[in-house]
């Protein structure tokens, strides 16, 4: 629909219609209640004026559409014109004319003559409406404070005019007297001029406002700027010539001390750069040159060439892999770990021996090119180089570089994957960065800002590397799967590039804009849970698992490491404070339930710190002291920790499960009790989809089979069964509960107590089959940290006990299941009876096999 048929209703068929001469406007409006100059070069535009000075002095100016047509028709003109007066009027000798004319009111161009020697129009005045609101009226507000703004920024703007607009209280007059501003596009004066609606005009003149103070405000600073360097640019060029002469003296005179500092050109050229690095490293000291010492941007621009000399160039530092010492450091710094040290060790020989290929390829290349150099005619003396000045290197054959895996040490807290780390740096003789991405949820923290941003800094990966001071450094980067995304990115993605050995040759940092290699570099990361690290991300890395330590190797960690770390914190000498054995394994038991030592340590220097105070008081009279477990809670306070079995006595319906968390495994009573009536199941314990899908599966099987352990027939039937997992502040999820819910739901129907000292783990089917389970060393290593004896287990998961230590094994009795019933026979006892005397030999047939040398 064209804007002629749109606005014909605001005329009205009562609107005054009247015909009157009309001039065309090329490129140019004229709003009501302006008064503007007009210029008349078409035959037809002057006689239209001529007419209208000989009759009332009032003239259509309509905007063409088409500013290069002579001819207009009424299609090539915007349907809604202004009425004004025309003042001053002045023919030309060229033929033309001038005029002074101002704006009265908008009206529709109902019809057009152009027959004549003079161009008509017939037209009708059209309504501008305006509701009268809170947020109208502040429209009104905005735009007389931007204009304002405006006209104080150095617009070309009669003072008059803003008075006038400030005072008027039409919003109509307002909108239009802004609408004028000699800034504003003509394209956007049209679609104010043609907006009817006076709310509308104002919203749509607040951005155009807002944006010409913008720029109003600049072209003013930027005359001030420029002023102020023609005044100061002739003398800050001399002083800068003459600064630089005297430097050039002072080199010559002091040459020989070796105290001057060299200038950045230089520096860059000897810092080892890539061509492409140093390239743009001396276009922006040149820069730097001619930057004027007031502007900002000379910090700027100082500070990026300070950040590529203090990053590490050319060939990094050789590295020596010795195995044998490498083993030594690590039996040194860690005790136990013996599958983790042996995967470690192996990464290092295999690291070893490509290093070693490498070197020999490299050596073998280099012998056929010095054969082939000899071989080689000589060159004539006075022949040109390729680039005219002297010889030129090939360095266009690529570098071979070592590419290993990306190590992923992945376990509970507290079992030493940091230090891990900094043993292996210190077993390659690197330097060791450690880099927490925990929380970080900013892609810019890995990839920088960009230098358009003030206070702009390049990623932790630069930052790194400048730490490091060498090109081959082990960085660790910490706590990978908790980084996060949000708007501002996603930090893995980032990673992604960092940890493809294919990739990070060519690392681009946002701050930097040139690309650094990292091949070089060693990069280790730890997480607490593999599963929640990006795919992509995983994909690149080789997982390194990490269980908890069994209570043996927390003693020798206990005597061997964290007593006399804790001695020579507190500044204690060996015969000043002694821990028995006894009461080291008293600490583990009672006062820790870990996977780690973390809280161990702890433990150890709470004790310790209340050592020097007792040989302070004793003036002299003692000393040492010698902790024993009956000292403990003197120390300690009360014991924190039950060791033993899960349950106090065999109860209906209380089963001991295994779970594995973030901090390692830990046991859970899973709690199950009959309700006399409707025959429903509630869960509670903040319990997930999975284990919720789990328990109707256990509670299907039980409906079905539980008459055959002494059930009553029908008794679901006629009660309801609540089953509810301890901790229920703490999300629960996943199948493997499966087994331990059945049972509880069977001892509860049967009235059969379930053995304290029982605890299992399987996921159940409806045919009462049981599924193996992940997790099982950690599942298992919490089974004896809580004293338990016997441990049900899938018998698909046999295979995983080679994974766990034998000690464990030799203490804890695991019976292997493929069903259901296997699970009920080994955990029920008899309906009132007593535990049954079933054979209590330490270890069993199959795990024993499983981890037999």
């Amino acid at each position: 629909m064209d804007l002629r048929d749109q606005v014909r209703g605001s005329a009205g068929e009562d609107s005054a219609i009247e015909t009157l001469p009309l001039v065309p406007l090329r490129e140019n409006v004229v709003f009501p209640h302006q008064l503007a100059p007009l210029g008349a070069g078409r035959p037809r535009s002057v006689a239209a004026l001529e007419a209208a000075v000989q009759g009332d002095g009032r003239v259509v100016l309509a905007i063409q559409r088409n500013a290069e047509s002579d001819d207009v028709a009424i299609g090539d003109l915007h349907p809604v014109a202004v009425v004004a007066t025309v003042g001053a009027f002045r023919k030309l000798p060229t033929g033309g004319a001038q005029a002074l004319v101002e704006g009265q009111r908008r009206v529709l161009i109902r019809g057009f003559d152009n027959s004549g020697d003079s161009w008509t129009a017939t037209v009708a005045t059209v309504a501008e409406p305006f509701e009268s609101s809170a947020q109208n009226d502040a429209l009104v507000s905005t735009v007389k404070s931007l204009f304002g703004e405006y006209v104080g920024a150095g617009a070309a703007v009669a003072p008059e005019l803003v008075v006038a607009l400030t005072r008027s209280n039409e919003p109509a007059r307002v909108a239009d007297m802004a609408g004028a501003a000699p800034d504003i596009a003509v394209d956007d004066k049209v679609s104010l001029l043609q907006d009817l609606d006076v709310a509308s005009r104002l919203r749509a003149l607040v951005p155009l406002l807002a944006k010409q103070v913008e720029v109003a405000q600049l072209r003013s600073k930027i005359q001030e700027d420029v002023q102020k360097t023609i005044n100061k640019g002739q003398h800050e060029a001399i002083l800068r010539e003459q600064l630089r002469a005297i430097k050039k003296q002072l080199a010559e005179l002091e040459g020989t001390s070796g105290e001057e500092e060299e200038d950045l050109a230089t520096r860059v050229e000897n810092a080892g750069m890539p061509e492409p690095v140093r390239t743009r490293a001396l276009k922006e000291v040149s820069r730097l040159e001619q930057i004027p010492s007031a502007s900002p941007e000379l910090g700027m621009v100082r500070t990026y060439v300070d950040w590529l000399l203090d990053l590490p160039w050319g060939d990094p530092p050789g590295e020596t892999v010795d195995i044998l010492r490498a083993k030594q450091i690590l039996d040194e710094d860690h005790y136990g770990l013996p599958k983790v040290k042996d995967r470690i060790l192996e990464w290092l020989a295999v690291r070893q021996r490509a290093q070693q290929r490498l070197e020999q390829k490299a050596a073998l290349e280099a012998e056929a090119e010095s054969q082939a150099a000899a071989d080689a005619p000589a060159p004539a003396p006075d022949a040109p180089s390729p680039n005219g000045s002297g010889p030129v290197a090939d360095d266009s054959r690529p570098r071979r570089t070592l590419q290993t895996p990306i190590l992923c040490l992945v376990g509970p807290p507290g079992v030493g994957k940091t230090s891990l780390g900094r043993s292996i740096a210190r077993a390659l003789n690197r330097k060791f960065v450690r880099l927490s991405l925990g929380g970080i949820r900013d892609e810019a923290e890995i990839r920088g800002h960009r230098r358009t941003y003030i206070g702009a800094l390049p990623g932790r990966i630069i930052q790194s590397m400048k730490q490091a001071g060498t090109r081959n450094p082990v960085i660790m980067l910490d706590e990978v799967d908790k980084v996060g995304a949000d708007f501002r990115g996603d930090p893995s993605a980032a990673l992604l590039e960092v940890l493809d050995p294919e990739q990070n040759r060519e690392f681009s940092d946002h701050y930097l804009e040139v690309a650094y290699d990292l091949s070089q570099v060693l990069f280790i990361t730890t997480a607490n849970v593999a599963e929640t690290i990006s795919p992509p991300l995983r994909d690149r890395m080789e997982i390194i698992r990490i269980s908890g330590y069994t209570e043996e190797e927390k003693l020798g960690i206990a005597e061997q490491h964290l007593v006399p770390r804790q001695r020579e914190q507190h500044g204690l000498e060996e015969a000043e404070l002694r821990i028995s054995e006894a009461a080291l394994v008293e600490m583990i038991r009672g006062w820790t339930r870990e996977a780690g030592v973390r809280q161990l340590d702890r433990t150890i220097a709470q004790v310790a710190r209340k050592v020097p105070r007792k040989l302070a008081e004793s003036s002299g009279s003692l000393t040492g002291v010698v902790v024993d477990v009956a000292d403990l809670p003197e120390y300690l306070g009360p014991q924190r920790f039950e060791f033993g079995e899960a349950e106090s006595e065999d109860q209906v319906g209380a089963v001991t499960g295994v779970v594995v968390s973030d901090v390692g495994g830990d046991i859970v009573t899973v709690e199950a009790l009959a309700i006399e009536g409707k025959n429903d199941l509630l869960l509670t314990g903040q319990l997930g989809s999975v284990m919720e899908e789990s328990a109707r599966a256990a509670l299907s099987w039980a409906r079905v089979h539980a008459e055959d352990f002494g059930a009553p027939k029908g008794f679901f039937d006629t009660h309801g069964v609540h089953v509810h997992v301890p901790a229920g502040a703490i999300p629960k999820d996943g199948p493997s509960a499966g087994v331990t819910m059945t049972t509880a739901l069977v001892s509860v129907a049967s009235g059969r107590p379930v053995r304290r000292d029982v605890a299992m783990t399987g996921e159940v089917t409806l045919r009462g089959r049981v599924l193996p389970i992940g997790g099982v060393k950690d599942k298992l290593l919490a089974a004896h940290r809580a004293g338990i004896t016997t441990f049900v287990l899938p018998r698909k998961n046999v295979r995983d006990l080679d994974e766990v230590d034998r000690e464990v094994l030799e203490k804890i009795e695991v019976v292997p299941v493929d069903s259901v019933d296997e699970v009920l026979e080994r955990a029920l006892l008899p309906k009132g009876g007593s535990r049954s005397q079933r054979d209590r030999r330490v270890g069993f047939m199959v795990a024993t096999a499983a981890v037999t040398d």
